[in-house]
């Protein structure tokens, strides 16, 4: 059998290249999974995305399978708590981070914003596709986002998070382009 040709980054492991193969650049609408993945980026900064891979489990766990409205009521015993949780990566801000980016989630969905229609309307609606092999880590697209989140209240959204969410949920194309899943222009 013949080993597809995949982005670089998912050569080395084969949990990144499973990830890559069923997941990453798939475009996604379900605001709550939307959530959960800007969460997940968010504690990927800093470190890299196949140590948030291999403890994803954990953190569905520990926050609850990412359900904002019950992230949005932990309390600084939940904080504690997670900050022990070995199963996770225990940055004290950026658990109090998901948690306020919960009841920000809520906050826009009170005010009439759901995430999935405020991320796919500032992208226009498609896939934005990079029509050059140059690799990126932000845009203007991910800064204008990142500018929008912080107006409402999110952390841990700043344009390289942003940008590389986007790319992981399929909002920005950014296969390789001698990648089996790169789709030409």
């Amino acid at each position: 059998m013949v080993t597809p040709a995949r982005c670089a980054w998912a050569e080395s492991d084969p949990l990144l290249a499973s990830y890559h193969d069923t997941e990453w650049g798939v475009p996604e609408h379900d605001s709550r999974a939307l959530w959960e993945k800007l969460m997940l980026d968010g504690f990927q900064a800093g470190l890299s995305w196949l140590i948030i891979l291999r403890k994803r489990d954990a953190f569905r766990a520990a926050f609850q399978n990412f359900d904002p409205e019950k992230v949005a009521r932990f309390g600084e015993e939940d904080v504690e708590r997670l900050v022990q949780d070995a199963g996770i990566v225990r940055s004290r801000s950026k658990i109090q981070a998901v948690i306020g980016n919960a009841r920000a989630y809520l906050a826009m969905q009170a005010a009439g914003e759901d995430l999935s229609a405020f991320v796919w309307t500032m992208a226009g609606g498609t896939p934005v596709r990079n029509a050059s092999a140059e690799r990126l880590v932000k845009s203007p697209l991910s800064e204008e986002m990142s500018a929008a989140l912080k107006k409402r209240g999110f952390k841990f959204v700043g344009p390289v998070i942003v940008y590389a969410w986007l790319q992981a949920v399929g909002v920005i194309d950014d296969h390789d382009h001698h990648c089996f899943r790169h789709v030409p222009h």
